[in-house]
């Protein structure tokens, strides 16, 4: 490599002193290079590592330090593009290198991802990972004799796993799991680590984490299930409504918390199965990415594009496409102090207009007084994390996970050692102060909210006064399952089933695991029928508070509240459900015009027949008299 910029003594030189010159600046030119290049990768690293400490709440804080991150390492990856064979010779590149850049941006576009829920980001990622894997930069890491290389490896293909599955790249994922399955057992044979056991536990958790997400077979195929949001599935307002909703103020979700504290439901990495489908349930279908990674790949800041300002949608305008994905925060087992900080954050950050959506999953704590009087303390509420008040900015940190990727290093099952707390003995008035309780939640009710609780004790929240007169709306899971449905509790719950994919609940309560590809066309069509139907049934109805329309117009909220109902009616029906506890309830509670309704019925149990699955229900619409008996 020659240098430029020749000045006119070294045009007078002679051959040979030219020939020496040329050398020396030659070789003064490749030291800047590595000079340079060196200077980007620790520079590089002591941002990423930065990124670990800022907090995991709140919109401003971060966005400046992410972008100077970002920027580095896109002169980083463009610098030793451009410089690739010099820095093979003089820097001693290597393949594997090469390989944790291209991570580490994949790791901050995921990141980015988590942070602002636009989903676009998730192929960015994708694109760096694959071509991880497609050039094989890992593949010689196992000659360096280095355990902690064999661990990033390990590392890499575990975030990869987890932003196939969330892409739905099944084939990829399966393909994914075989190698990261090869890796552990050379990993294993090579150095006999302490964490071995561990890394097999994430093996297993992801193994079964897929099989649950792909256990309806068509035409003896397993599919992957979406629950993310289509035009297609957005039940339309219809011809009229304007009128009705005119006069109202309307909201639109825009931050939304999902916890999840089941103690024993199946999970990999920090998602349980139902936040991994209530996440994706608030997010719109993604376009896939057709780009093509190569040598020549640029990396483009997110913080450049107009993602980071979201303006509140336009509620006139009806192009869902357009809208912005609600900005969401994950929670996987916190403890008290984390939810609270993460909720107060998402409440301060929330603009006029907007409702904050509050989804817990969890198992339930009952006081166990005899006396309960309060509502707010006495009727229990749902468990939390009882671990000591980490730092919250640290507190999901496992090496596999999806809220902090760029958490401190801890051991692949660190987030499994967490423990939901056990009902303890409570001496009169005194509650146990590590679980949520209605009363938690009032300060909360100065802006519209949206909540969802989905536990045995979800009862707990029935009756919460409106203290301040904003519009509230929560939906409540039954707090009873059928024995038949025990063994699968730890598998996702029925009520976030419904929720985010009514068809598959729908088939799972009737037992049907295999469907020809004509039964499976028909269920979709059928069920999507029955929510229009109840979308149209809402604004019909006289007797439906008046609340639930400043909710209404929002797509999400829209179709959780059409879904709430198909629940309420196929439980409702269904022989194995008997009794007020294993229906959901609501706040408002809904009108019998939409729960009883006679078409709906009819329709669900139309849908019974088509599947041959008509003994499971009961034997016609509910009339009057069924009712006035079943609530006696």
């Amino acid at each position: 490599m020659t240098a430029t910029g020749v000045s006119s003594i070294e045009k007078t030189a002679t051959p040979a002193d030219q020939q020496r010159l040329n050398e020396g600046n030659g070789d003064d030119y490749e030291d800047k290079i590595v000079q340079e290049f060196s200077h980007l990768l620790e520079k590089s690293k002591q941002l990423f590592n930065g990124l670990r400490d800022l907090p995991q709440y709140g919109h401003k804080q971060w966005q400046p330090y992410f972008g100077r991150t970002f920027d580095v390492y896109t002169k980083l990856w463009k610098f030793q593009q451009q410089h690739r064979v010099l820095l093979d010779k003089k820097y001693n590149l290597k393949r594997w290198q090469i390989g944790e850049i291209a991570s580490k941006i994949g790791q901050l576009y995921y990141h980015f991802y988590i942070r602002t829920s636009e989903t676009n980001y998730l192929n960015e990622a994708c694109a760096f990972y694959s071509a991880i894997r497609t050039r094989a930069y890992y593949s010689k890491v196992n000659r360096e004799e280095k355990p902690d290389l064999m661990v990033k490896k390990l590392r890499y293909y575990a975030r990869f796993i987890v932003v196939c599955l969330l892409l739905k790249k099944t084939k990829i994922m399966r393909e994914l799991v075989c190698e990261l399955n090869r890796q552990i057992d050379e990993y294993v044979k090579a150095y006999d680590p302490d964490d071995s056991l561990e890394w097999q536990l994430v093996l297993n958790e992801i193994s079964t984490f897929i099989d649950i997400d792909n256990q309806l077979n068509i035409d003896h195929i397993p599919i992957t299930l979406s629950y993310r949001l289509t035009n297609s599935l957005i039940p339309p307002l219809p011809i009229g409504s304007e009128k009705i909703l005119s006069n109202i103020q309307l909201y639109t979700v825009e931050e939304i918390l999902i916890i999840g504290n089941y103690q024993d439901q199946i999970k990999f990495s920090e998602l349980t199965i139902d936040m991994y489908r209530m996440l994706q349930a608030v997010e719109k279908q993604p376009i896939e990415s057709t780009s093509i990674y190569d040598e020549k790949t640029t990396v483009q800041s997110p913080t450049s594009t107009n993602h980071q300002q979201r303006d509140i949608y336009n509620l006139s305008d009806g192009d869902f496409q357009h809208r912005p994905n609600p900005h969401k925060y994950l929670l996987y087992k916190p403890n008290f102090s984390q939810i609270y900080a993460f909720t107060a954050s998402a409440f301060k950050e929330l603009p006029n207009h907007g409702i904050l959506l509050l989804y817990i999953s969890a198992d339930g704590y009952d006081t166990h007084l005899k006396s309960k009087i309060e509502q707010s303390y006495d009727f229990g509420g749902v468990k939390t994390n009882n671990r000591r008040d980490d730092t919250i900015e640290n507190s999901n940190s496992s090496p596999t996970s999806t809220t902090n990727t760029l958490g401190k290093k801890s051991s692949p099952s660190s987030a499994t050692a967490a423990t939901t707390t056990t009902t303890t003995t409570t001496i009169g008035s005194i509650k146990d102060i590590h679980n949520i309780f209605p009363g938690d939640l009032y300060p909360f009710l100065r802006k519209p909210l949206f909540l969802i609780i989905d536990s045995n004790n979800s009862i707990a929240f029935q009756n919460m006064p409106n203290l301040f007169g904003q519009p509230f709306v929560s939906l409540l899971s039954p707090i009873k399952l059928p024995t038949v449905f025990h063994d699968y509790q730890n598998k996702g719950s029925l009520f976030t089933l419904f929720l985010t994919s009514p068809i598959f609940a729908f088939c799972f309560v009737c037992h049907l695991n295999d469907l020809t590809n004509e039964q499976w066309n028909l269920c979709q069509e059928h069920i999507n029928k029955i929510i229009f139907e109840i979308t149209k049934l809402f604004l019909k109805s006289k007797l439906v508070d008046s609340t639930i329309y400043h909710f209404f117009v929002d797509e999400f909220l829209r179709l959780f509240l059409s879904r709430f109902v198909f629940c309420y009616a196929v439980l409702r029906l269904h022989r194995a459900f008997k009794g007020s506890g294993f229906y959901p309830s609501s706040q408002p509670q809904l009108s019998n015009d939409l729960l009883e309704n006679v078409q709906i019925h009819k329709m669900i149990l139309e849908l019974s027949a088509l599947l041959n699955v008509r003994q499971l229900f009961l034997e016609g619409p509910l009339t009057t008299a069924d009712l006035i008996s079943s609530n006696q």
